[in-house]
C-alpha cells in the first residue's frame, strides 16, 4: 500500500485524519496566483478515503462534491454550498500530459459511494419535465444521513408550492426507502 502514499507532501500527510488512506494522487499545475512550492516537487491533487485534497491545501469531503467533470486540461467540480472549482491538470513548465485515469476513477467512485438516494421529482405537475432532485448522502464511514434538495432551472425557491411539494416528496421517499 505504500505505493499510493509515495510523493505525498509532508504538509498534507500530517493533516490526514487517523485511518485516512491515500487512494490516488497526481501532480497538477500550480494554483493560479499560488505561492511557489517550497517543499520541492509539484503540487498534487490527492484522493483519500475521506476527501479530495486540493493543491492549495483544502480538503473537500466526498459527500460535498455534487458533480465532477474531467477534460484533458482540468478537473471541474461543484462543491455543495461553495460553487465550482477548477484544478488545472498540466504543469505550465513542461506542458507534459499526466495519466489521470486512476484519479478520475477514484473521484467518480468516492462521490458515487456517498449517494444513498437520488430521486427526480417533477414539478409543478407529475407530467412536468422540470422539477427538483432529492438526494440523500452519507460521509464515508459515517452514519448521519444528509438530505438535500437540488432545484432544476427555472424553479423559484421562494414558491411556497415548491416548498410544500419538496416536503411531501421527502416524507414519502424516506418512508419508501427506509432512510
Amino acid at each position: 500500500m505504500a505505493l499510493f502514499g509515495q510523493n505525498i507532501p509532508d504538509r498534507l500527510r500530517s493533516r490526514l485524519a487517523r485511518g485516512e488512506r491515500v487512494l490516488a494522487h497526481a501532480a497538477v499545475a500550480a494554483p493560479a496566483g499560488g505561492a511557489p512550492n517550497t517543499e520541492g516537487g509539484p503540487p498534487v491533487l490527492v484522493a483519500t478515503t475521506r476527501a479530495l485534497h486540493l493543491p492549495e491545501g483544502r480538503a473537500v469531503p466526498w459527500q460535498d462534491i455534487d458533480q465532477a467533470r474531467w477534460s484533458s486540461d482540468d478537473l471541474r467540480f461543484i462543491e455543495e454550498g461553495y460553487g465550482e472549482h477548477t484544478v488545472r491538470l498540466r504543469t505550465e513548465l513542461t506542458g507534459e500530459a499526466v495519466d489521470y485515469r486512476r484519479m478520475a476513477e477514484t473521484v467518480a467512485e468516492r462521490v458515487t459511494s456517498t449517494i444513498l438516494v437520488n430521486r427526480f421529482v417533477p414539478f409543478p405537475t407529475p407530467e412536468s419535465s422540470q422539477g427538483f432532485r432529492l438526494v440523500a448522502r452519507r460521509a464515508p464511514l459515517g452514519s448521519e444521513i444528509d438530505w438535500r434538495v437540488h432545484l432544476g432551472e427555472g424553479l423559484d425557491p421562494q414558491d411556497p408550492r415548491l416548498s410544500d411539494a419538496a416536503s411531501r416528496a421527502l416524507v414519502l421517499l424516506r418512508e419508501q426507502m427506509g432512510v
